[in-house]
């Protein structure tokens, strides 16, 4: 959710922008300040900043990105094994590969359906007893290199939309195997049944993979190890789910639930009340829908998802959470992800804390980047604000 101002918003951050009652509730009721989640020795990545905020030190925790995917997924993974995420994207027609450039990360947000063909279709091209790869949700996609090598400088897709993929390519030893494996999907995945149809239905083919967040199999402590609480994770990312198995966390299912705008998000608040009658003590809501938006630079769809967390999520959580005698609820961004540079920072994030017997005056009126700064008070890393919020 975390941005700058910006003219199209009247010089507001979509924060500033959007209508949200509740979370300006929590704020006014409760704590607000600003967090830093992502250490300065890690990239901002979704992966270092939902391990901070979980509570656990990225510094100390963090293998990679692809790892914590495919946990979710299911890949068999060793000690020894390397993962890698695996977008199906959309590149534009060039005469060579490296002259191509990156028009989407997502490949218009393609169906989970229509992916699995093409992953089949990349097996069928490459798998062998070293290499092979897994179905995920929608463009993300898992390869597992058994034994593999770890060091290679792989770029984000997202990190660089509209650009010429030539300096961006796989770098490292034996990277011409994963740049081979790309080039050569170009190829085949162009011209598949699965990408003429969506051609026909006016959409943007998955003509290419793109491969990079390589990482070896992490090993944390349980959530209830930690904290001597149970847990649950409800997203519809494999990454977030992925990490709240690796932590020991019951992944909860919702219909419907996307990883995008369209996604369910009074399901996702109604499956959190669920758990919290079945015993949770504590569940990690996750909603891309504003990461997502801000990668693709889209404003009016930023604020829009803003108010429907508002609305469909924190509202049905403080309505449905009236009947304990006590609750806290604490809002925030993994990380920002500015309208502007369409891609993450390292900004620190505004929250918002608020405890149903502890309600106070707050020092600020609204919940927004700019408010939360006026309040003066910082942590310095996710875990230190989760420590926080557990302890009240």
């Amino acid at each position: 959710m975390a941005d700058y101002p910006i003219p199209e918003l009247g010089n507001k951050t979509p924060l500033q922008a959007a209508r949200k009652p509740n979370m300006d509730f929590m704020a006014a009721n409760g704590e607000s300040g600003l967090a830093a989640t992502i250490p300065a020795s890690l990239p901002p990545g979704s992966d270092v900043a939902n391990l901070s905020v979980l509570g656990y030190e990225p510094e100390k925790y963090y293998t990679g990105r692809s790892p914590l995917e495919a946990a979710s997924i299911g890949v068999p993974m060793t000690a020894n094994d390397i993962t890698f995420r695996t977008n199906l994207v959309t590149l534009s027609e060039a005469d060579s590969y490296e002259e191509r450039i990156m028009l989407d990360y997502s490949a218009d947000e393609i169906s989970t359906g229509e992916a699995e063909e093409l992953i089949q279709e990349m097996n069928r091209h490459f798998q062998n007893d070293i290499l092979t790869f897994y179905k995920g949700v929608s463009y993300r996609h898992c390869l597992l290199w058994k034994d593999g090598p770890l060091k290679f400088e792989l770029t984000p897709p997202h990190d660089i939309l509209d650009q010429r993929i030539a300096p961006y390519l796989p770098k490292g030893k034996e990277s011409d195997i994963l740049y081979k494996m790309m080039e050569d999907s170009a190829r085949f995945l162009s011209g598949h049944p699965v990408n003429k149809k969506r051609i026909e239905r006016g959409l943007r083919p998955a003509n290419s993979i793109w491969i990079w967040g390589q990482g070896k199999k992490p090993d944390i402590p349980s959530f209830f190890e930690r904290y001597e609480l149970n847990g649950a994770v409800i997203s519809a990312v494999d990454l977030v789910r992925g990490l709240g198995k690796c932590a020991g966390m019951e992944s909860m299912e919702v219909e419907g639930a996307t990883g995008n705008l369209h996604t369910n998000y009074m399901g996702k608040a109604e499956a959190a009340l669920k758990a919290c009658k079945q015993g949770k003590d504590f569940v990690y809501i996750h909603v891309e829908a504003p990461d997502e938006c801000g990668h693709r630079g889209e404003a009016e769809n930023k604020v829009r998802a803003i108010e429907l967390i508002d609305e469909q999520i924190i509202g049905v959580l403080l309505n449905g959470l009236s009947e304990y005698d006590d609750y806290r609820i604490l809002v925030l961004p993994d990380h920002a992800t500015p309208l502007a540079l369409r891609t993450h920072t390292r900004d620190p994030i505004p929250y918002a804390l608020y405890q149903k017997s502890r309600k106070i005056k707050g020092l600020v009126q609204s919940y927004d980047e700019f408010a939360a700064k006026s309040s003066g008070i910082f942590y310095s890393s996710g875990p230190s604000l989760m420590s926080r919020f557990l302890k009240g």
